[in-house]
């Protein structure tokens, strides 16, 4: 039986829980996901015009993954006051700092007007989004996580990570438009303002739906726990240091399963459309379409994966997409050598599906490694940390490639060599679906959450 913590709520309240956490998370990966698509696409000419080409693009993607520096920065700060004072307050203030710097973006003047001084500010920018997405997705994944129906939880769960192809594709599809109605000179001089400013009026909706739902029973339960410990026993130990204490082995864990997640993730999609139009002679609205598409049917296969993670076990389903992209690589470039719309539209579209078969059980998988009062800190650290070495890097070190080799294959052979790390650190790690979420400490323990076992294993029926 489902403990109470976890018993399932009624259906409309978890539907718009499930829909405040996708469409705030919706908005925040559009605004970092149209950063992407822009460095790729105008901001070398816009910020590094005084750059070769490919050199430009470089430093563009160099601004880029800055981004990505911040995000363990801010799992640490929002993981720490996610666990301290829940998932809701964190989760508004990270929607706020995102959406106001993207819009920032839209303003800012290039490097035609201010100079040197635009590349440092666009740098500065990045740096806020990247703080704010760092404490975003551990919040946002938690507060269904905790919500749900145990015995559907990787479910549930994966619909906030369907708001990573829901931002690509708006963001995507905004910038598509874009390119299509104006001329190159027009969408150089202004054009690309307009996705950026839009999302002051993403951020408004995002904050109105997210304010309307209720802070995690599970964590009231374990504040409640927390608070009478501590009025006996003392402090309680902080968040972070529970969890570099005693989930050492899952965060690291954690940190090899993001590998191939993250570095496939942003060379199908962002770097795609620098290798396309440069090495395939493929116009940079073929691409934009290809992507485009493709993050629809990854939106859609997402919520299958998840489901597949319920029946399955979380496990085999991850390894399923860790060993999946590792053998498209090859076949996934040759496609697109081809020049032709249609094969570079199935080397993403199988890309990004064997992806979700990572990404989707992800969100239940990472809950379920930790205990309650430690959660946010520790789902957070081990994805964001990850971030750094995995995602961020990646266009640059496949632009590098590709520059230094002009082929595909060290390409290839970068995204294969994080499959492989990603399959040793998922076969190392326990199965965790049927652990129960509420927390249970034994007596005694000062640190409350910090001697916890990371969750109960509970099998639901």
């Amino acid at each position: 039986m489902s403990s109470p913590a976890t018993a399932p709520p009624a259906p409309n309240s978890l539907k718009r829980i499930v829909a405040a956490s996708l469409i705030g998370t919706t908005i925040e990966w559009y605004d970092f996901f149209l950063y992407g698509s822009a460095a790729a696409l105008v901001f070398n000419e816009l910020f590094f015009p005084d750059s070769d080409p490919l050199v430009g693009t470089l430093l563009s993607f160099l601004t880029y993954a800055v981004g990505f520096a911040a995000r363990p920065l801010g799992a640490l700060v929002f993981g720490h006051y996610g666990d301290r004072l829940g998932r809701k307050k964190l989760l508004v203030l990270s929607l706020l700092m995102m959406g106001g710097a993207t819009f920032a973006i839209g303003l800012l003047p290039t490097h035609a007007t201010i100079g040197s001084l635009a590349p440092v500010l666009l740098t500065v920018l990045r740096l806020v989004q990247g703080f704010a997405l760092g404490g975003e997705w551990g919040g946002a994944v938690l507060l269904v996580s905790e919500h749900g129906d145990a015995r559907r939880r990787g479910f549930w769960a994966s619909w906030p990570q369907t708001g990573a192809p829901a931002g690509q594709l708006l963001a995507t599809g905004v910038l598509s438009l874009l390119t299509a109605v104006l001329s190159d000179s027009a969408f150089g001089s202004w054009g690309w303002r307009i996705p950026f400013l839009l999302s002051g009026v993403l951020v408004i909706v995002g904050l109105w739906i997210r304010l309307s739902v209720d802070e995690s029973p599970v964590f009231k339960q374990a504040l409640r726990q927390a608070e009478a410990r501590t009025s006996d026993a003392g402090a309680e130990r902080m968040p972070v240091v529970a969890v570099l204490r005693h989930h050492w082995r899952d965060v690291l864990v954690a940190m090899g399963a993001r590998m191939a997640e993250n570095i496939s993730y942003y060379v199908i999609t962002a770097f795609i459309l620098v290798y396309a139009t440069t090495s395939a002679g493929v116009s940079k609205q073929t691409a934009l379409n290809a992507v485009l598409i493709a993050s629809a049917f990854h939106f859609v296969t997402i919520p299958a994966w998840g489901a597949l993670s319920d029946r399955w076990g979380r496990r085999p389903v991850y390894l399923i997409g860790a060993v999946g992209v590792g053998l498209w690589m090859f076949p996934f470039f040759a496609l697109i050598d081809t020049g032709g719309f249609g094969n570079l539209l199935l080397a993403v579209t199988v890309g990004l599906v064997l992806h979700g078969a990572m990404y989707a059980p992800q969100a239940a998988f990472f809950s379920e490694m930790f205990a309650t009062r430690m959660r946010y800190s520790g789902a957070s650290i081990g994805a964001q940390f990850a971030s750094v070495a995995a995602g961020a890097p990646a266009p640059l070190i496949a632009t590098a490639l590709l520059s230094d080799h002009g082929s595909s294959t060290p390409i290839a052979l970068y995204v294969i060599a994080a499959s492989l790390l990603t399959v040793v650190a998922v076969a190392a790690a326990k199965e965790t679906r049927h652990r129960d979420l509420a927390e249970v400490a034994p007596s005694g323990d000062a640190g409350g959450a910090a001697e916890a076992p990371a969750a109960q294993d509970v099998r639901t029926v």
